[in-house]
């Protein structure tokens, strides 16, 4: 046994010569183990962490906790898609939401289409990855349908509440997952962080009530909807898929999705001015193109469940954003909620922050 481990060692370090040579002064039995280590290593080694777009199965199955990086790119999307909230709106007269999201969807289509279609050709959909694809896209296409009509019903604090649920149905559907089970003190993070949510946003309404509630119950299937996707990518083919074919599935489906269902409720209409093309080129390239880059790469090295928590922060930025720039006031009711949200994220990553 011990002539195997050291053989093993040999043959991860040294060249292919060397592992032979390593290999032939071992016992006759264990020759050919040492050799099938090789291999092994060498399908691992194929591995190159950087490439968003050529990745290894084997080593995309090994997810583990969120490291330094990648909490601060997290952190750094949350803060872009808080700001995204107040993109939509700026514009929300000229634009209707729903038509803003079909148009930034349907240029990031075009873009990871090219993309895909140059580095893997007419096969791009031949490696079964196509079912689970669909099913994550229509996932993707739920959410944001979902959200927007919510926007009609009820207030937009409800409606961010309940979208961003989606970090608790990610956590249930995983839990069949060994490594992204959570320890009883992580779920009492969810629950801290969560409560810190509602703290913050839920406040009086004038609404009626039955439309209170349908507004919140399409926030609600929207966080649902969320939650439902991440878990696809995670047990799905699409799951291994090249990061920027798994951006195609998701934003080809809403584009069409959405484009659909904006004509089907007559929200068609835009008018382009200098604010509103910003606003777009915006939601394109930063949002739909570079962030969901960056955010579907994390997604299939860190644990998703990690991950999700982390995205709790993306409200609480919006809302920071709304009053820089739109003037909307913050009570202590928002900064006591800030407070257990970030309470929460810490209580999630506590053995983290010690073994650190």
């Amino acid at each position: 046994m011990d002539a195997v481990i050291e053989a093993g060692n040999l043959a991860n370090t040294w060249p292919e010569s060397g592992a032979r040579r390593a290999s032939s002064k071992l016992p006759r039995g264990t020759r050919r183990t040492a050799l099938g280590s090789r291999v092994r290593l060498n399908c691992r080694a194929s591995y190159n962490p950087g490439d968003f777009v050529n990745e290894s199965t084997s080593a995309l199955s090994l997810r583990r906790p969120l490291d330094l990086r990648a909490a601060t790119l997290v952190l750094i999307l949350c803060l872009v898609w808080g700001f995204q909230q107040v993109a939509l709106k700026g514009v929300a007269t000229n634009a209707a939401p729903v038509m803003q999201l079909a148009i930034r969807f349907g240029g990031a289509s075009i873009f990871f289409g090219m993309w895909v279609l140059i580095r893997e050709g007419r096969r791009a959909f031949t490696d079964g990855s196509l079912p689970s694809g669909l099913l994550l896209g229509l996932m993707f296409s739920l959410e944001f349908i979902f959200a927007g009509q919510a926007l009609v019903h009820t207030t937009a604090a409800h409606s961010v509440v309940f979208l961003y649920t989606a970090p608790i149905f990610t956590a249930l559907g995983l839990q069949f997952l060994p490594e992204e089970r959570l320890s009883r003190l992580q779920w009492t993070g969810i629950g801290v962080a969560f409560f810190g949510i509602i703290v913050a946003f839920l406040g009086f309404s004038v609404r009626p009530a039955v439309e209170l509630v349908t507004g919140d119950l399409l926030a609600l299937l929207g966080g649902v909807s969320w939650g439902l996707s991440n878990v696809v990518l995670r047990r799905g083919r699409v799951g291994g898929a090249a990061t920027a074919k798994t951006v195609l599935y998701q934003v080809a489906s809403a584009t069409l999705l959405l484009s659909a269902f904006a004509a089907a409720t007559g929200q068609t209409q835009v008018e382009f001015s200098t604010m509103t093309i910003l606003s777009l080129v915006f939601q394109t390239l930063i949002i739909a193109i570079s962030s969901y880059l960056v955010w579907f790469w994390l997604l299939r090295r860190y644990l998703t469940s990690r991950l999700m928590l982390l995205s709790l922060l993306t409200p609480l930025f919006g809302v920071l954003f709304g009053a820089a720039l739109l003037g909307d006031p913050i009570d202590l009711r928002f900064a006591l909620g800030a407070l257990l949200v970030l309470m929460g994220v810490l209580i999630v990553n506590f053995q983290l922050i010690l073994q650190r």
